[in-house]
């Protein structure tokens, strides 16, 4: 008898069988090829197929409980699709197993190249992902390698583990931007006469540098970069400050951007009074919009926050939902979570900080009538001029 490659095998019949009786697995055996015998023509007779190596090994499971016999039986075959269809559909006229009645009826007849080729394909995309610059023709793999080396070149400098250009050390000039991320931008576009601050906190690094070179500083287009320069300016000797387009980040700039940006670079007290004059005019609008209360006609004293203030106040940046505001006593205790549409209800004098996603005109003027000593936000909708103390948290 010939055997059926594993190579070969096309499709599998599987068949569930039950019986009211006690069989063994010949029985099933002889049950398929006795009862099939003749009904196809001799083409199609399953001992022949099974010689000439078109249909496998036959298996059978059964389990006998009770007087009853269930089981499977499982089929391969390297005929084609119809054929197989043709020899499955045979098997449920069989009506006897052993000495029982039994039905069987086929509960699936599987492709098993179906699974091979979803093999090769997850295999194939597992591949061709692996591929690193598949289709980079020269000038980009030099134009990746060049990016890639200058973007290497970034070091931790000074105590605070600053990240900045190679040998800024030997520089005159020098750009200060806020992070790391800002730094490795510049090196991909060769700017190395860079260095980054830890975001909104000044490290003491630069001041010192500040004292013998020329400090330029470029900072984001939004409000916390204003917010930033106006800070770096009171802490160190700042000579020109530079910004990004609006609503953009100096990270995500483009090295013609980069260029255009740092070429328009003004004295930083023409930048600082700019930013000061351009808030005018919102700082008249939004107070049209302010809360209907009336300001308290007992001054308020309030203390100065301080960093341990700061900190803490970021500790609380998860508790901000929407668009509400957390109103802070002095020991920085949450003492209100309300809509900016009801702070006319918040005693004045438990308002040290108001706490917001997102500081607008009307929370701007309602700080001022209760006499907050900050608004902490993570972003400022304007530029606005006031009185309350902004805290970028």
């Amino acid at each position: 008898m010939a055997k059926i490659s594993p190579t070969s095998i096309k499709y599998s019949i599987v068949a569930d069988f039950s019986s009211d009786g006690p069989f063994q697995k010949p029985d099933v055996i002889g049950a398929l090829f006795g009862q099939t015998e003749g009904l196809l023509g001799a083409d199609m007779e399953l001992r022949e197929l099974q010689k000439e190596g078109k249909i496998g090994r036959i298996e059978v499971d059964l389990n006998t409980t009770g007087g009853k016999t269930t089981g499977e039986i499982t089929i391969p075959s390297a005929l084609d699709k119809t054929e197989t269809t043709i020899i499955a559909a045979s098997l449920e006229t069989i009506d006897k197993i052993g000495p029982t009645d039994a039905k069987i009826v086929i509960r699936d007849i599987s492709d098993v190249r179906g699974g091979k080729r979803d093999y090769i394909m997850e295999r194939a995309k597992a591949l061709l992902a692996g591929i690193n610059g598949a289709g980079m023709d020269s000038t980009e793999m030099e134009t990746e390698l060049r990016e890639s080396t200058r973007a290497a070149k970034a070091v931790e400098y000074g105590p605070e583990g600053l990240a900045a250009g190679p040998n800024i050390d030997d520089e005159k000039e020098l750009i200060v931007c806020e992070g790391r991320a800002d730094v490795v931008n510049m090196l991909k576009h060769g700017i190395k006469n860079v260095i980054g601050m830890q975001g909104t906190r000044f490290p003491k690094t630069i001041a010192t540098l500040s004292e013998t070179k020329e400090i330029t500083l470029f900072v984001d287009g939004d409000r916390g970069g204003n917010l930033i320069a106006q800070n770096v300016y009171d802490n160190a000797k700042v000579v020109y400050i530079a910004q990004a387009p609006d609503g953009k980040e100096v990270e995500e700039l483009a090295g013609k951007e980069l260029l255009q940006c740092l070429r328009k670079k003004v004295p930083a007290k023409v930048f600082l009074s700019k930013s000061a004059g351009s808030s005018r005019p919102n700082s008249r609008r939004f107070s049209e919009n302010k809360p209907a209360f009336e300001s308290s006609n007992e001054e308020i004293v309030r203390r100065e926050i301080n960093d341990d203030d700061i900190s803490k106040m970021r500790e609380l940046v998860s508790d901000i939902k929407g668009k509400n505001v957390l109103v802070l006593n002095e020991n920085l205790e949450v003492v209100k979570n309300v809509s900016s549409f009801r702070l006319n209800t918040v005693d004045p004098k438990d308002a040290f900080v108001l706490m917001v996603s997102t500081a607008t005109g009307p929370v701007i003027a309602a700080s001022e009538k209760l006499q907050s000593k900050a608004v902490a936000a993570q972003n400022f909708a304007k530029t606005f001029e006031t009185t309350t103390q902004l805290v970028s948290l």
